[in-house]
């Protein structure tokens, strides 16, 4: 928890058939081989059977110390392994592991960059993934502009983006985890790469991050909305 949580480990998609879910991802990857889990360097998303429900289901994070941190969670109140009402995920705690080497290749996604979770209650999602669950507060901003509130944790080498509607109301409804951004060392080469493969992409454009381009995968992503960064 505070203080011991590394980095994110894993992130499960559950799909409704993981066999046509690994070749999208193959594809979405840049990869021949691979599946259900697919190694980036930071981090490991894993495609599991959807049993009645699909979307991004469960996050993981690494931990020098285990029975510590399930200690501390447990005193914290942060119920592990399953969804809440406050989150419509589960939050789980493993094992710190050596790092990933990801395949190698231009226009391959080689890292997670951020991972999106939608909450319709900020202040109780600021209070859950800072206070109990213990991750590094690094930016908290609201922008008209795009009608959002930002808070960026800090975790390992990537960023976990909780997101809330300003023109919305606070509920109680549960936190969502939502979205993905990928890294790529040349995203022009990843566009091309999956628009040759027949998959759906937008345009590059300019990032919100200064120095950055991104683009949106619209199709094989298993409905999770996802984009792919690099500069």
């Amino acid at each position: 928890m505070a203080g011991m949580i590394r980095a994110l480990d894993q992130i499960d998609l559950a799909v409704p058939d993981v066999d046509a879910a690994i070749a999208d991802h193959r594809l979405l990857f840049g990869r021949d081989d691979g599946g259900p889990e697919f190694a980036a360097a930071n981090m490991t998303l894993r495609l599991v059977p959807g049993e009645g429900r699909t979307g991004l289901c469960r996050i993981a994070f690494a931990v020098d110390d285990l029975a510590e941190a399930t200690r501390l969670a447990s005193n914290r109140g942060l119920m592990l392994e399953q969804a809440t009402p406050d989150h419509d995920f589960a939050i789980a705690l493993v094992e710190a592991r050596p790092p990933i080497v990801p395949c190698a290749g231009t226009g391959r996604l080689t890292a997670l960059d951020h991972v999106v979770i939608r909450t319709a209650a900020p202040e109780r999602a600021l209070a859950l993934y800072g206070a109990r669950a213990g991750l590094d507060l690094r930016l908290d901003r609201s922008e008209p502009r795009w009608g959002t509130r930002l808070m960026f944790f800090r975790c390992g080498n990537l960023v976990v983006e909780i997101m809330s509607d300003l023109n919305a109301p606070v509920s109680d409804a549960p936190d969502r985890l939502w979205g993905l951004s990928w890294r790529s060392d040349d995203v022009d080469a990843a566009r091309a790469r999956l628009v040759a493969a027949g998959m759906d992409a937008s345009a590059v454009r300019p990032g919100r991050k200064p120095g950055t381009r991104v683009f949106t995968v619209r199709s094989g992503t298993a409905g999770v909305p996802t984009i792919v960064v690099g500069t």
